[in-house]
């Protein structure tokens, strides 16, 4: 049976709406000249965060864009820990850092999750802090779009106010019923810090922008249940409709302390007052500890190996705060979800990010028909320094996610279409020869925000004549962009100063796995992102599946503190957020390079948009 717990309600929304009203009567700031195959398993350790070498090197000829040839790679050590020395930023550093093309509120802390489509308008209901840049007083911040890019801030959604949520309006999530009502489900932290479910609704149910919202009476209408720990029972999903008895159902995260499991347990309703809770679990897994923000949902066809629909399982990840997804079946009699490959269930697998992600969701677009995945990003600098710049986190670039109907063992994550709106005038940088140990300045206007579109080939001679095996291979532990292999890395410096002191490497390495297969990861190095030690730098990715004939392809955001790369047409999403002092404003820079030993790399596509600004 397929859960149709967007579509049922998204599915209708839009058509309400007109009846519902009916009833009740870009500055962008770009500042000129600015710089600024095979597959295997994924790579469990990608983000440990290790000393790591740094990619350094002297130029010759290429600086001045002739020669692609540069001299004399080297590594070196790290920095000292980020701990020991405090960088003193200036006014205009910090100024740089803040995106244009993101969504982030004006001032202090936030962090997502709640978006929904209702009466032509996204909603986008966001934990915020109104009286700092770090995590606390707990509100819902609100704000709404046309398009999922240009974005309308309006006033706080809800506040804490009673006891059941006096200490955080935490995280939940919106269902559009059938007859256009809508139930707001969300955690509340009460004055003894648990965790309850509580529910509201509009004040008005005919305001299309959903400013104010009344809390139930019977709130919390779900409390937690017996062997669960007060503080480990959150994020009530949207929910969906069961016809087999007439139900709504929602799923919730928590954890088993017996194994240190995580798991996702249900409930079902028939009014979203009084709920009762489906014996068992949905699913568990040891070790994984406590799951935050899980999701439930259909994808692909059921052209499968069980001939069953497949759906996604995802959970944030409350100990290491990352974002785990793994696909198999749900058994709607039994409510269990099955892993179809349990060594790579979640927790333990796939991720939806390599890098800073967390706390993600999927809602249903019923207008484009696209299930839309939204996470935040979190910063990676000081508590000290976010209260100095007056703000903290944003969120990743909405992104559409799907089956990949070619392997059928993962998803394909894309920015949303919306954003093409954003380019400007593209510059086209195809076609270039990359020697080995070679880089190649872009010679472009600014390198603050940019989308850029790559794609690499390696040679095929030197493919066939790689003849040893490097199956140890990892992001994070095997020297970032400065370890040299035959066949890698290769790619792109991003926020690069003309020095390169520092930089930030977004690139692939080919290597032959032990049954003589290749093997590709790709990765973000963030070991020189910036001059800064109160930041942290760590290289992060994992193994891509690259299938036979297909080019080495990525995307890769820029927008001043935030990277994200989509590779192989969005089988692996990496994001970083880096802090340069250096390679900013027209010191920064981009550069293709190739520190292979043992290949050319063709640089088959490479066009360069520049980003306007999404301000409304």
């Amino acid at each position: 049976m397929e859960l149709h717990h967007h579509q049922t309600s998204g599915g209708v929304r839009w058509r309400v709406c007109a009846a519902v009203l009916g009833a009740s009567a870009v500055i962008a700031l770009l500042v000129t000249h600015v710089l600024t195959a095979g597959s295997g398993r994924v790579d469990l350790a990608g983000d440990v965060h290790v000393p790591v070498r740094v990619l350094t090197a002297t130029e010759t000829a290429s600086e001045a864009g002739g020669s692609h040839n540069a001299s004399g790679w080297r590594g070196a050590a790290s920095g000292k820990d980020a701990s020991v020395d405090r960088f003193r930023w200036s006014n205009a550093m910090l100024q740089w850092q803040r995106t244009a093309f993101h969504f982030q509120p004006k001032k202090n802390y936030m962090n997502g999750r709640c978006p929904v489509y209702y009466c032509g308008r996204y909603h986008f209901f966001y934990q915020y802090n109104p009286k700092g840049a770090v995590w606390g007083n707990i509100a819902w911040g609100h704000a709404v779009s046309r398009d999922l890019v240009r974005w309308r801030h309006l006033p706080l959604a809800m506040v804490p106010d009673h006891w059941y949520d006096i200490n955080g309006v935490l995280t939940g999530s919106i269902t559009i019923l059938p007859n256009g009502t809508v139930v707001l489900l969300y955690t509340g932290n009460t004055d003894t810090l648990a965790q309850v479910q509580c529910l509201a609704l509009p004040a008005d149910p005919s305001d299309p922008l959903l400013r104010s919202w009344t809390k139930h009476p019977a709130n919390p209408v779900i409390l937690p249940p017996p062997g669960i720990g007060k503080k480990d029972f959150r994020d009530p999903t949207t929910a969906w409709f069961d016809k087999s008895d007439h139900t709504w159902r929602t799923l919730i995260g928590s954890k088993d302390d017996h194994g240190h499991a995580g798991i996702a347990i249900m409930y079902k309703t028939k009014d979203f007052v009084k709920y009762e809770r489906i014996p068992g679990v949905v699913h568990r897994v040891e070790g994984t500890g406590m799951w935050e923000c899980v999701d439930l949902y259909h994808v692909g066809g059921g052209n499968n190996s069980s001939g069953k629909p497949l759906y996604v399982m995802k959970a944030s990840l409350d100990d290491e705060r990352h974002d785990y997804y793994a696909l198999g079946t749900y058994n709607t009699v039994a409510n269990t979800w099955t892993p179809m490959d349990p060594e790579v269930d979640v927790g333990i697998g796939l991720r939806y990010n390599w890098g800073k992600f967390f706390a993600s969701t999927t809602f249903y677009d019923p207008v484009k028909r696209r299930r839309v995945l939204w996470g935040y990003v979190g910063e990676t600098d000081l508590n000290t320094t976010d209260a100095i710049k007056g703000w903290a986190s944003v969120q990743a670039i909405p992104r559409t996610v799907a089956l990949d109907e070619k392997t059928r063992t993962n998803l394909i994550q894309w920015p949303v279409q919306e954003l093409d709106t954003l380019r400007l005038n593209a510059s086209n940088h195809s076609g270039i020869t990359i020697g080995a140990g070679s880089i190649f300045p872009l010679h472009l206007r600014q390198a603050a925000q940019l989308d850029i579109e790559a794609s690499f080939r390696l040679d095929d001679f030197a493919i066939a004549a790689l003849n040893e095996a490097d199956a140890l291979y990892n992001c994070s532990t095997s020297g970032g962009a400065a370890n040299r292999g035959a066949l890698g890395p290769f790619g792109l410096l991003i926020h690069a100063d003309v020095g390169r002191r520092e930089q930030t490497a977004v690139y692939f390495y080919v290597s032959r796995d032990l049954d003589w297969g290749l093997r590709t990861h790709f990765c973000h190095d963030e070991s020189r992102s910036s001059l800064a030690k109160d930041v942290v730098k760590r290289v992060v990715g994992s193994i891509v599946p690259v299938l036979v004939g297909e080019a080495f392809s990525v995307r890769v955001l820029v927008d001043h503190s935030i990277v994200e790369s989509f590779a192989m047409g969005g089988r692996l999403t990496a994001t970083s957020r880096v802090y340069p002092t250096k390679a900013i404003y027209a010191a920064g820079g981009v550069y293709v390079f190739n520190n292979a030993t043992g290949s050319t790399v063709t640089v088959e596509k490479l066009v360069v948009h520049p980003m306007g600004s999404s301000s409304i």
